[in-house]
Formats: structure tokens, C-alpha cells, sequence
């Protein structure tokens, strides 16, 4: 029997920086969550992003910057689990504990902002433009950096997250829902596995409720309640987001994206492609 991973992963409570190098086939697969704000770097791989309330697509070169205690998941896209796979995965991340650095330092005016700085970071963010090249270049060597000097580029890194520039683009609804309990996370999780496994057919609102262990009633208020969204306006939201890539990065023409990704009918896909992105599928591939 294969080991049970807890929902909240712990880390130190000492230490305000905490650096973390992924390397592998796919990146950790379980919603999880922890006290720690992060700083990630996508260095090579591709998937989907699920944080809070957000569906999205990451790729090489994306820098997000997550609030602590918020529930998420960077999901390797399925070729990456096949066991013949040759692709590979790698992330940089940052961890900021905060709370440490608060209890250190609140008396000292001088580091008044570093400490309340995570009250800036009201959701998770994708960081752009030159903020992007600027910080993604010191995380990506990171690891070059030890003792005081690297304290010193923490402290740079964080100095050139402007909140107010369009460089940062918030990516949840505000304010922005944090932190589930173990039995809820775990829950979650098993939800969020199965429909990912699953979202290309045709799944069922009580298929999914047994993965919970609830009634369907139940589940919908439970669902809803940690994601803002209906479980129909969720699975769609996936499949759009999954549509995205596959219209910029294959030649399958759009009827074929549509049923591939788990549409019935090619006007359905039309019209809640547009009504979430606000333009056709068409439109979205001439953006390449």
C-alpha cells in the first residue's frame, strides 16, 4: 500500500527562506497547502495550475507568486506520467515564512514592510514583462546563493514585486478563499484527481459526489463553497483551458479540439469557449 501524503505539507518554523529545486518526470500531483508564501519558476514542463479558485495553464519560463496557506496543485499534463515518457520537469521555488520574520523582526521599523508584505499578497499571482525577466533571472540561480548574500537577493526579490504594476496579474476572485482543514483537503484532492483523469468524457455529478463520499446535494455545497464555481462551470473551465493549448500548439482542427477535450457538440464548445475567453476559437488561434 502506497504511502498516504498529508494535505498540509509542513515546513520549518525557523526559518524565513527556504529554497527548493524540482527535477523529475511530473511535479508533486496532490492538493496541498502550507504556511509558507512561494515564489515558482517554471523552468521546463507543462500543465495546469489549480490555485484557489483558479484554472490555468503553465509553462516554461512562468513565475507565479502564491499567498501562504492557500490550497494548490501544478498538474503535469498526462503525456508526463506515461511510463515510456521521456519528458522531463523542472521548478524552482522560493518559500517565505513570514511569520518568522514577523516574530524576529516586528520591533525594528526598518523591516516594518518585509514583514507585512504578505498582506499584499492577497492571491496567487503570474508575474510578467521585465519584473518577470528580472526576478525569474535570481531564482533561477538561487541555488549559487548562500548565508547572508542570499538573504540579500530574498530581500532584492521581494523589494521588486510592485503590487501595483501591471507586470503582476492577480489571478483569483478577492478576496481569495485560503485554507482547508485535513478531512477537507484530502477530500478535495481525490475530487480534483479524479476530474483531471476524467474530463475529456463524459463524467457524472454522482460519479464525482462518490469520489467525495457525499450525496450529490452535499457535495454541490461543498464544491461550490471551495471553488466559487458549480461543478459543470469547473469541468468546463478545464476543458477551455486545456482547448487553449491545444488550438495554439496542434494543427487538429477546431471540431476535433472540441470533442477532444470533451465537448458533445461543436456550438457548445463555441459559445463557452467565448463566453470564457471572450473570443472564438478561431480568434485564439491566430494569437500564435
Amino acid at each position: 500500500m502506497s504511502k498516504v501524503i498529508s494535505f498540509q505539507i509542513p515546513k520549518s518554523e525557523k526559518t524565513f527562506i527556504q529554497y527548493q529545486e524540482d527535477r523529475g518526470k511530473y511535479f508533486y500531483n496532490n492538493l496541498h497547502q502550507h504556511p509558507q508564501a512561494q515564489l515558482t519558476l517554471i523552468v521546463e514542463g507543462r500543465g495546469q495550475l489549480l490555485v484557489g479558485d483558479y484554472v490555468g495553464r503553465y509553462g516554461p519560463g512562468d513565475l507565479f507568486l502564491l499567498p501562504e496557506s492557500i490550497p494548490h496543485v501544478f498538474r503535469s499534463d498526462a503525456d508526463y506520467f506515461e511510463e515510456e515518457s521521456n519528458l522531463r520537469i523542472a521548478g524552482n521555488t522560493i518559500f517565505f515564512d513570514f511569520k518568522v520574520m514577523s516574530r524576529a523582526f516586528s520591533e525594528v521599523e526598518d523591516f516594518f514592510e518585509l514583514t507585512h508584505l504578505n498582506e499584499k499578497i492577497t492571491g496567487c499571482f503570474k508575474i510578467n514583462g521585465d519584473t518577470r525577466d528580472e526576478v525569474g533571472e535570481l531564482v533561477s540561480r538561487f541555488s549559487e546563493f548562500s548565508g547572508l548574500t542570499r538573504l540579500q537577493q530574498c530581500i532584492h526579490i521581494l523589494s521588486l514585486l510592485d503590487f501595483n504594476s501591471d507586470d503582476l496579474v492577480s489571478l483569483n476572485q478577492i478576496p481569495v478563499l485560503r485554507t482547508m482543514n485535513e478531512r477537507d483537503g484530502r477530500r478535495m484532492d481525490q475530487v480534483m484527481r479524479f476530474i483531471l483523469d476524467n474530463s475529456t468524457r463524459q463524467i457524472s455529478l454522482e460519479e464525482v459526489a462518490e469520489q467525495a463520499f457525499m450525496s450529490k446535494e452535499a457535495f454541490c455545497r461543498f464544491f461550490k463553497l471551495r471553488t466559487r464555481r458549480t461543478f459543470t462551470q469547473y469541468v468546463q473551465q478545464l476543458r477551455v483551458t486545456e482547448a487553449k493549448k491545444l488550438l495554439l500548439e496542434t494543427d487538429l482542427s477546431v471540431s476535433q479540439v472540441s470533442y477532444q477535450v470533451g465537448f458533445q457538440t461543436l456550438s457548445h464548445f463555441n459559445k463557452t469557449f467565448k463566453s470564457l475567453t471572450e473570443m472564438t476559437p478561431k480568434d485564439w488561434r491566430k494569437l500564435e
